[in-house]
This record gives structure tokens, C-alpha cells and sequence, in this order.
């Protein structure tokens, strides 16, 4: 059999689909191999490059096939579809990943340690914490809505609902009310000790890692921001300057320019949707504290005189984001010209 030069690996939960090719792209083989038969496969093969599709497993396959020699690199599935010929098979994939890894121009996605990956699992754990405490707290509202039971919007106003549903003697909730209602109450106050937990551990985390201390010193950006840049940036080198990871992020007008005649739309929204709503929540609290600040920068407060409130968000947060990728590749720390002085922290 001729050598392997170059493997297209279509990961799957047990039946695994492979794509060998040699120097010259030429195809040798296309099988399947059972999840138990991938590493035996690998330590048998002589180094060659491996190319996966970046997803949820891909980075725990990345370091076991890396440990044994090969080179491996992950591709961001989207860049992976056009060398798809036709139709959709395991096969088909396995081979355009062949073929796309060796393109001189991709771009791939940095592996990730376990470490990393396990700073990843809190903020998410987090997220999803905080999305069920909002179910309960919308359930909470609108049972007592119907009753006639409302209170102030904000978080913060829910203990004067959930006193009223634990409160024995008061009685415009019925029996039946009271009784289904409590559990909800519970609910809300168990998840709002299990976020706080997590919020303590990430804080800690901030106070301890270098990084993360000094991303902290940006205005807008806090602890749960520094900890998703550390977790969801591995290798901020990967990115040539900082307007590449502003646009990575979804920060700058998406263009569809043809016949030299360029448009520019709506923010594209593209990389990860977590970190580019942290940074306009940040953006969003500076500008909050700018108006009346004598100390705000000039810039900031005659581009929230000629540009509407949610504009100028998004574009402190591409600076904000850019800032972000120079203090984590050239290191120092931000030097704070009073832009946001006591500005609450994402």
C-alpha cells in the first residue's frame, strides 16, 4: 500500500469514518473504524497529518492522535463544506477533510487543553443555571400575575414575591397555589445559591491567573469576561491583529462587495455569540457612566452625540475586543484614562 500522507477523520459517537490520501492527494482508502479500533489504528500508522472537524469531541481526539506522534489539526466545519463533491455521507465528509486540510490557506482551530476545556464547562454550567432561574422566575410571575400578584421588574424584586407565596396567613393565594408555587420559590433560591458558587470559584480564578488580572484592568470587562476570553481563546497568536479578532467575534459590518463597488451590513454576528454578548453588556455599562463624566474621553461622548446608543456599544465593544487581543499577545495592562471610571464590570 502506497504511504499515508494525509487522514480525514469524520468523528461520531461509535462509528468513526476515515480517509486516507498520499502525497499527492491521491485516495488509498475509505473505511469505518469502531471507536475501540481509532487509537489501535493510529499507533500502527506511521506520523502523517490528521485532519477533524471541530466539535464537541474533537478536541479530546486532537490530543490523544497528537500523543501519538501525528499532526493534527482542527477545521472549523463551515470551511469543510465546500470540498463536499455531492450528497452527504460519512464518506463524503471523511474525504473533503482530507483534502481541506492540506489548502495552504486554511485556517484552523487551536486545540484545546483539558483544562481549558473544563473552564469552558463552568462558564456554560453558569449560563445554563442562569437560563433556568429565569424560567423559574417568569413561571413565578406570570402564576401570580393571574391572581392579581405582581411586583417590580429586575431580579432583585423576586424575594417580595417569594415571601408573599411562603407567607401562611396571606390570603389571596389559594391552598393549591401556595403549595405548587413553593416549589417554584425553591427552585429559584437553590439555582440562586448554585450560580453564586460558581460566580465565587470564577472570581478566585480571575484573582489567581495573570491573564485574567490584567484583562480585568479593561473598562466593562470583569471577571466572568476575562474567564470566557481565557477559556474560549486558547491561542490569541492564531488571529494577525486585533481587527481580526474583533471581526472573528462579530463586531464589525458584514461586507458583500462585488464589481468594486463594497457594501457593508449589519454587525455579521459570527465566532462565539457568549463572549460578543459579554463585551456589549460591558460596552453598554461604560457608556452608561459617560454622560455628565467630565473625565470621559472626547471621542466617546461626540460619537454618542452624533450615533444612536447601540451603535456606539458595538463599536467600544470591537475597541474593547481589540484591546483585549493586544494585552494577551504583547502583555501589560490596560492604562485607564478615566473612559469609565466606576463602570460596572460584565
Amino acid at each position: 500500500m502506497k504511504q499515508v500522507n494525509t487522514i480525514g477523520l469524520d468523528l461520531a459517537k461509535n462509528v468513526f469514518q476515515i480517509h486516507g490520501a498520499d502525497a499527492e492527494g491521491a485516495p488509498i482508502f475509505n473505511r469505518k473504524l469502531r471507536r475501540a479500533e481509532l487509537l489501535v489504528f493510529f499507533e500502527k500508522l506511521p506520523r502523517c497529518l490528521v485532519g477533524l472537524e471541530a466539535c464537541g469531541g474533537s478536541h479530546y481526539w486532537a490530543r490523544e492522535i497528537a500523543a501519538l506522534g501525528h499532526d493534527v489539526r482542527l477545521i472549523p466545519p463551515i470551511y469543510v463544506k465546500p470540498f463536499v463533491k455531492r450528497g452527504k455521507t460519512d464518506a463524503a465528509d471523511a474525504e473533503a477533510i482530507s483534502e481541506a486540510v492540506t489548502r495552504k490557506t486554511m485556517r484552523f482551530v487551536p486545540i484545546k487543553s483539558a483544562d481549558q476545556q473544563a473552564a469552558a464547562m463552568v462558564l456554560r454550567t453558569r449560563a445554563l443555571l442562569i437560563r433556568q432561574q429565569t424560567q423559574a422566575i417568569n413561571a413565578l410571575r406570570g402564576h401570580l400575575s393571574e391572581l392579581g400578584v405582581v411586583a417590580a421588574l429586575g431580579t432583585a424584586k423576586v424575594a417580595a414575591l417569594i415571601e408573599i407565596v411562603r407567607d401562611e396567613e396571606d390570603v389571596c393565594l389559594p391552598k393549591a397555589a401556595r403549595l405548587a408555587l413553593a416549589e417554584i420559590a425553591d427552585q429559584i433560591e437553590a439555582l440562586t445559591r448554585q450560580i453564586d458558587k460558581l460566580e465565587r470559584g470564577i472570581v478566585g480564578e480571575a484573582k489567581r491567573d495573570e491573564d485574567m488580572r490584567r484583562l480585568t484592568t479593561i473598562p466593562g470587562v470583569g471577571a466572568i469576561t476575562a474567564a470566557t476570553v481565557k477559556a474560549l481563546i486558547p491561542d490569541p497568536d492564531g488571529f494577525k491583529s486585533g481587527r481580526h479578532f474583533a471581526a472573528w467575534l462579530g463586531l464589525t459590518p458584514k461586507p458583500h462587495s462585488s464589481g468594486g463597488k463594497e457594501r457593508l451590513g449589519g454587525i455579521s454576528k459570527m465566532g462565539n455569540p457568549t463572549l460578543r454578548s459579554l463585551l456589549v453588556c460591558g460596552a453598554t455599562s461604560v457608556l452608561r457612566r459617560v454622560k455628565g463624566n467630565d473625565k470621559a474621553p472626547r471621542w466617546l461622548v461626540a460619537l454618542l452625540a452624533g450615533r444612536p446608543f447601540k451603535v456606539v456599544a458595538i463599536a467600544l465593544a470591537n475597541k474593547m475586543a481589540r484591546i483585549i487581543w493586544a494585552l494577551l499577545t504583547r502583555g501589560g495592562t490596560y492604562r485607564n484614562t478615566g473612559a469609565a471610571s466606576g463602570a460596572a464590570h460584565a
